[in-house]
């Protein structure tokens, strides 16, 4: 048995704990990961909300958590990875992170490479490939100027510095708190809230016009962005893809595959893309954790590490 930190039923916080779970065996296309670091995302509580139900596969107790770090103890037919392997990557459907064992996607996983700490490597799954799938699909270009609502979470702050460096410049909509943050990734800070999109337009006049939006907040904050760019059809909603379709956008599809991981993790060693880790946890902590991405003041990656 291992220990593993999840939820019994769906709810709130109080849904939360710590439970022995029996330590799975790989199948065909599977690695046995000995977890040293796990991502916390938004989606973990959001799934353990009650809230995604039908998009993730979901077996009670269910362990949290949908990327991880760590070193392969086994591994299934057809992998291309063998015991001892460091790798990081998405767990496999019905499995979760936050656990000293889980199963992951070997089509869905990257070595790691030695330069790179655990706790970097397992940000990288979720924030930062959503980031470069969207800067992928936008073909972002030094001419653009893009803006990024939401820039001071996971997804927008690794869009940020995979946008800047591109060469295009960067409108970071996004709390007072989160302005060190989004500067510190190469973009221009502006204040979200009420008037943020008279903000971005008087910004926008000195940088040139909008020619590309990512959006992580949804709602009216996408309906007010679309108008403030002469092309919707580059306008990428994760927040809310059914309303940017409507208004022109589209959603974007994440690829979660083993090239797009050696990719990513490449630019960390070249230096190009810092995940920004504001505090790790021990999984006897894991609730802790989520508490602090729940409440949305987090103002950087949060991790859960095992020893």
């Amino acid at each position: 048995m291992a220990r593993a930190y999840g939820f019994v039923e769906y709810g709130g916080p109080e849904t939360q704990q710590l439970f022995d779970t029996p330590v799975p065996s790989p199948g065909p296309g599977q690695l046995l990961v000995a977890v040293r670091a796990a991502g916390v995302n938004p989606a973990d509580w959001k799934v353990r909300s009650g809230r995604r139900t039908g998009s993730v596969t979901v077996h009670f107790p269910a362990v949290l958590g949908r990327e991880v770090a760590g070193v392969v103890e086994a591994a299934g037919p057809d992998t291309g990875f063998r015991p001892g392997d460091a790798v990081f990557g998405a767990t496999a459907e019905g499995y979760g992170g936050y656990a000293e064992y889980t199963l992951v996607d070997a089509r869905a996983a990257a070595l790691v490479p030695e330069s790179v700490p655990f706790e970097v490597a397992a940000t990288l799954p979720v924030a930062a490939g959503t980031a470069f799938d969207i800067v992928e699909h936008l073909e972002i270009v030094d001419a653009d100027t893009v803006l990024v609502l939401g820039a001071g979470g996971g997804v927008g702050s690794a869009t940020t510095q995979l946008a800047h460096a591109a060469g295009a410049a960067v409108l970071g909509v996004a709390s007072a708190g989160k302005r060190d943050l989004v500067e510190s990734c190469g973009g221009m800070w502006i204040e979200s809230g009420d008037g943020f999109d008279a903000r971005v337009a008087a910004t926008a006049e000195r940088c040139g016009a909008v020619t590309a939006v990512v959006d992580l907040v949804g709602g009216d904050v996408l309906e007010r962005a679309v108008a403030l760019t002469r092309a919707p059809e580059r306008v990428v909603s994760v927040a809310d893809p059914a309303r940017a379709e409507e208004l022109g956008g589209s959603g974007i599809t994440r690829r979660r595959t083993r090239e797009v991981f050696e990719q990513v993790v490449a630019l960390v060693e070249r230096g190009v893309l810092t995940p920004r880790i504001e505090r790790t946890f021990p999984l006897a902590e894991a609730g802790a954790a989520l508490d602090l991405v729940e409440s949305g003041h987090a103002g950087g990656k949060i991790v859960v590490t095992l020893p």
